[in-house]
């Protein structure tokens, strides 16, 4: 007998668990009401909000009932208890909890769960009538009203304001400093991008910000000593009609000093600043390098790295924008600890000037890191990682930074019979310097000191009874930011070389029958150019709702020297450089990211819904088939679809996991490349408690090959390449340290495209219960970081 467990389990919850549901639910929404009451202090009430009516007549001011109505809303203080459906989760606790005499359950109930009551007598209802009419008049609405009206009932206050906001105000004539003045001129060479303009509404925050633009303005113009709090506003309302006519003056008691710009006098740069070091200065102890005293008693660093990071010379007008671009690049540098400036007015006959100090106080020249880790990974193999890094932050004494980093990781792993192990060692050598070489212009005004980069590394891969693979690579580039959350990277020469050794006759074998392994392990030669676009909205941190992530990168290799050679695999023409064939192709992949926070903006951090979206796409030509192995993409993994194992997926319809008669998948099942990359991530997260927080995610993608590939059947890139998704979903743990953040994720398949002859979609046959189940599609993932 057959049993449609779906519709019975429907029709039961409809019956008797929904009904229940909503019993249990109003009877705890009624108990806890009661209960918060009960603790309530004779002759106090507890209050539970305030509501806001808005009452006009007037289509402007209709127009902004709802903006007007949250603003209002906003500044009552002080806020009720919070409330979830109606219940006062954290006032419960708090009154349940009692008064703890020590620090244990009680306390932390009362304390960290809790929350205390808001009583009605703590709310100055007629303060805050006078806020939301001042708020009225800051939004231009002068004869607007605001009343309210209490209710008390059941021990509970809430209030009702009724605003009547009337017409709203609106900007006749915008009147700027008409006198001769030097300031005055200034004043007005800045109006044509005024946000003040005739038929404008009038707003306070209007006001302001055109206050802090001028003043803005000014200061790239030499007004050192201006301040936006020296101009002030007039506003005539007895015009008519709802208009007012505005006059922007300059206030009397002004300084002398903020009417007049400044240039630049002396430049003295401390390049090895202390809280201790002697600040008087003299120039017997200072070196005069190019427009700059630099006073470096220890000859720590080369004088000509100022001269392309600091901006101000003697002459110079006074700018603002040069201040903060000088101080940002001093801090790019990652030589400093701090960066400090000060401007001292200067006596002169012919003009005034200011003399620019630059306090630079040097970070530890040296600093190292030890890491050791131990691993234990689902494939039956465990092992550690040491890894040694030194970074020298002043190498040559122009801000270079030198790393050497060194690493060795020994994996042992249960193999049927055998006992296999890997063994592997390596060095990178990395050196960034703080400027282009050869010298090019760009990058010169930005804030964020442009870096070549060098780099060379090596590593050593050992496999007992497979193989050996001995990695060369190196690399040199640019580095360069735009602005503070744009990142480009441009390397026109990368090189890397793969050499196998020591193959085994056992695993010679398996190459002969699997042109996927054999590709893994093939000797590779890749010279050519790379070029990195990364923009992250989150790098400067802020409380938007909505943040992106970009990255794009495009690879290139062997293209000109297939070219010059007339490379031709396919026909024949396969061209060797140092006896190796070179790798000839074009790749480049697309990464975007979109986090939109959930609930109020204190919590933008915490409560997000992440979306990812990773397309990628390569091709081998001329003088390769496919792409070097190295080169192609993967897919499953803890930062990829959670309920594939890494590496695992693919490509298309194509699984090595179905091989169940294949001995050599059951002792080395070798990682899956593919030409097409597709992956789409969708994630909630939510906090727990603490340092604890929540995820559900979804996952879904797979990938393909460019051309047929008979090892793996049903792998090719095509039309249909939308069913070939598969789908993965899960819940995880993560543990938020601050400075480390701890993973755990939980994730089953629940679309499996290459299913043979029966369904893709597979949720009709999840059963944790069944430890078979469990076994061949239940994936714990263990990470560090969050996923994307």
């Amino acid at each position: 007998m057959t049993l449609d467990f779906s519709t019975i389990g429907s029709k039961i919850y409809r019956r008797q668990i929904f009904p229940g549901m909503v019993i249990c639910l109003g009877m705890l929404c009624f108990f806890t009401s009661c209960s918060n009451t009960k603790y309530l202090p004779k002759g106090e009430t507890l209050y539970i909000g305030s509501k806001i009516k808005y009452v006009s007549s007037d289509s402007s001011a209709k127009s902004q009932k709802a903006v007007l109505k949250d603003e209002l809303k906003a500044i009552i203080l002080p806020k009720p208890n919070m409330s979830i459906l109606g219940l006062r989760i954290k006032l419960w606790f708090y009154n349940i909890a009692g008064r703890p005499t020590g620090k244990g359950l009680r306390y932390l109930i009362r304390n960290k769960l809790g929350e205390p009551p808001v009583y009605a007598s703590s709310v100055n209802f007629e303060k805050n009538r006078n806020i939301m009419t001042n708020r009225l008049e800051n939004r231009g609405y002068f004869k607007g009203m605001v009343n309210f009206d209490t209710t008390t009932k059941n021990k509970r206050t809430s209030a009702v304001f009724t605003a009547k906001p009337g017409l709203q105000y609106t900007i006749d004539t915008v009147n700027f400093p008409k006198d001769s003045s030097e300031l005055s001129m200034a004043i007005r060479t800045t109006t044509r991008r005024s946000s003040l303009r005739t038929g404008r509404a009038y707003d306070l925050d209007l006001i302001k910000a055109e206050r802090t633009r001028i003043d803005a303005r000014l200061k790239q113009k030499g007004y050192f000593f201006f301040n936006e709090n020296y101009l002030l506003l007039k506003v005539d309302s007895t015009v008519g009609s709802n208009k007012v006519n505005t006059y922007m003056v300059v206030k009397p008691e002004t300084p002398p000093q903020a009417k007049y710009p400044y240039r630049i006098g002396d430049v003295i740069i401390y390049a090895d600043y202390n809280l201790n070091s002697d600040t008087a200065f003299s120039k017997q102890k200072a070196v005069f390098y190019d427009s700059f005293y630099v006073v470096d008693p220890y000859k720590k660093f080369n004088p000509r790295m100022y001269r392309r990071n600091i901006r101000f010379h003697p002459g110079d007008l006074y700018n603002r924008n040069d201040h903060n671009l000088t101080l940002s690049r001093l801090v790019s540098l990652g030589v400093y600890k701090f960066v400090k400036a000060r401007f001292e007015e200067v006596d002169t006959v012919k003009d005034r000037r200011l003399n620019a100090y630059y306090y630079l106080s040097p970070n530890n020249k040296y600093s190292a890191k030890a890491q050791v880790s131990a691993l234990s990974k689902s494939n039956n193999s465990s092992g550690t990682d040491f890894t040694l890094s030194l970074k020298n932050r002043n190498a040559f004494r122009s801000a270079e930074q030198l790393s050497i980093s060194g690493f060795l990781g020994l994996e042992t792993q249960i193999a049927g019979q055998q006992n296999v192990g890997t063994t592997r060692y390596g060095g990178d050598l990395d050196l960034l310097i703080p400027r282009i070489i050869p010298h090019i212009g760009f990058g010169r005004n930005s804030d964020f000191v442009p870096k070549t980069r060098i780099n060379l590394g090596y590593e050593y891969f050992r496999r007992t009874d497979q193989y050996t693979l001995n990695s060369f690579k190196s690399s040199f580039g640019w580095v360069w930011n735009t602005s503070i959350a744009t990142e480009h990277q441009f390397n026109p020469i990368a090189l890397n070389y793969v050499l196998p050794s020591s193959i085994t006759t056992q695993f010679k074998k398996g190459l002969d029958t699997n042109i996927t392994l054999a590709r893994s392990i093939e000797k590779q030669f890749i010279i050519g150019s790379n070029y990195n676009y990364n923009y992250n909205s989150q790098a400067k941190p802020n409380n938007k709702r909505h943040n992106f992530y970009f990255n794009g990168n495009a690879d290139f290799s062997g293209n000109i020297l297939g070219l010059i050679t007339g490379a031709d695999v396919e026909n024949g023409k396969e061209k060797k450089i140092f006896g190796t064939p070179f790798s000839q192709y074009l790749r480049g992949e697309l990464d975007f990211r979109h986090y939109m926070a959930i609930g109020k903006p204190r919590r933008i951090r915490i409560n997000q819904l992440v979306n990812r979206v990773i397309i990628g796409a390569g091709y081998g030509y001329g003088n390769s088939v496919t792409m070097p192995f190295i080169k192609q993409f993967f897919i499953g993994g803890t930062n990829s679809i959670r309920a594939y194992r890494a590496r695992s997926l693919g490509p298309g319809i194509y699984y090595a996991g179905n091989l169940a008669n294949d001995s050599l998948r059951n002792r080395y099942l070798p990682d899956q490349p593919g030409d097409v990359k597709i992956e789409i991530n969708t994630e909630l997260r939510f906090k727990i408690a603490s340092i604890v927080r929540g995820a559900f995610f979804v996952d879904a993608g797979n990938i393909f090959t460019m051309r047929t590939d008979p090892a793996r059947p049903g792998s090719k890139f095509s039309k249909d390449f939308f069913s070939q998704l598969a789908v993965g979903t899960g819940a995880g743990l993560r543990f938020d340290l601050n400075f480390l953040v701890l993973r755990i994720d939980a994730a089953f398949p629940i679309r499996k495209p290459y299913e043979d002859g029966g369904p893709k979609w597979v949720i009709d046959k999840v059963a944790f219960g069944d430890s078979q189940w469990r076994k061949e599609n239940f994936v714990l993932n263990l990470a560090i970081g969050y996923p994307f």
